[in-house]
């Protein structure tokens, strides 16, 4: 199983109204909560960890991983809110407001719920969650007690307007960072976190701190894996966009997934895959990040479109 961990929350997106007004239209999303989606519709035994709330907002959640086939068992319910997110597109890349104070999400404790059973393969890490206390301390605590015994994903998708420590949240990136098998990043957060400095040389730095592969994701200019081996490069698939909101994640839970589907999904076998099957798992989660832009929203493909 495939369990990815953080937040779940609902994206307000921007849309016109019958009488051309701006409004917002509400949609299931999250970081965390997307990759956790695109793994159970490509047929990965999925589960997600976080806190879900009670209210309808949180029924709204909870009911879309279910329909999508993401195990609940490490998720904590409670009657606290849900966290909000609005949603800008007037930028080359969505922009976010956040209203996370007092929600389920934030206040959630994993410690509280199942611990991590022998089914789970691997843990997927990120997002804006590790940004915000105390989730992010308990998040890391998780992280560090399965290092070793479990693949650990991590994408930091940074969230800057959350940052209020900047020192520390850059200390917690490194430390994921060098304990996870997968850093996947976005140029944008590359280059938010290490301004100026050339792409070869960070993926190196975290190699030899002890990541097994650094996948770097540039819109559509494509994606370049390093592994201690080389580099790979995989382009994206053109398609007409709707918008980019969750391509980054479902690109992740693609890799994530594909990886699995061929038997990679493992610690030793990251750190030695060849050119031609890291191609491969690149590519398919560019076809899956494609079909996601192609609509509204975070709405990630299942398995069967991705044969079409």
């Amino acid at each position: 199983m495939i369990v990815s961990c953080g937040e779940a929350l609902i994206d307000f997106l921007p849309v016109k109204d019958v009488e051309g007004r701006d409004s917002y239209h509400p949609k299931v999303g999250g970081s965390p909560y997307n990759v956790a989606l695109t793994t159970g519709r490509l047929g990965a035994p999925s589960g997600f960890l976080g806190g879900i709330s009670t209210d309808f907002f949180g029924e709204m959640l909870a009911a879309e991983l279910e329909r999508s086939g993401v195990s609940l068992k490490y998720a904590g319910r409670s009657a606290r809110p849900t966290t909000l997110a609005f949603v800008s597109l007037a930028h080359d890349e969505p922009q976010y407001a956040f209203f996370d104070e007092n929600t389920a999400g934030r206040l959630h404790d994993p410690a509280q719920h199942a611990p991590i059973g022998d089914e789970v393969q691997a843990l997927h890490f990120g997002s804006f969650t590790l940004a915000t206390e105390p989730f992010a301390s308990r998040l890391e605590a998780v992280m560090m007690q399965n290092r070793g015994k479990r693949v650990i994903c991590y994408d930091p998708n940074v969230r800057p307007t959350l940052i209020t420590d900047r020192p520390a949240f850059e200390a917690r990136v490194k430390r994921f960072a060098h304990s996870a098998d997968i850093v996947k990043i976005s140029g944008a957060d590359l280059d938010w976190l290490h301004p100026g400095e050339a792409t070869e040389e960070i993926a190196a730095g975290w190699l030899a701190g002890g990541a097994g592969l650094v996948v770097v994701t540039r819109g559509g200019a494509g994606v370049t894996a390093y592994s201690r081996s080389g580099s790979v490069f995989s382009p994206v698939v053109p398609v007409k966009i709707a918008d980019t909101v969750g391509a980054g994640d479902s690109f992740t839970g693609g890799l994530l997934a594909r990886l699995a589907e061929k038997g990679l999904l493992k610690s030793s076998a990251l750190r030695t895959i060849g050119h031609d099957a890291l191609k491969d798992a690149l590519d398919f989660a560019n076809r899956v990040a494609a079909i996601t832009c192609s609509r509204p929203g975070a709405d990630p493909p299942w398995r069967r479109e991705l044969a079409l």
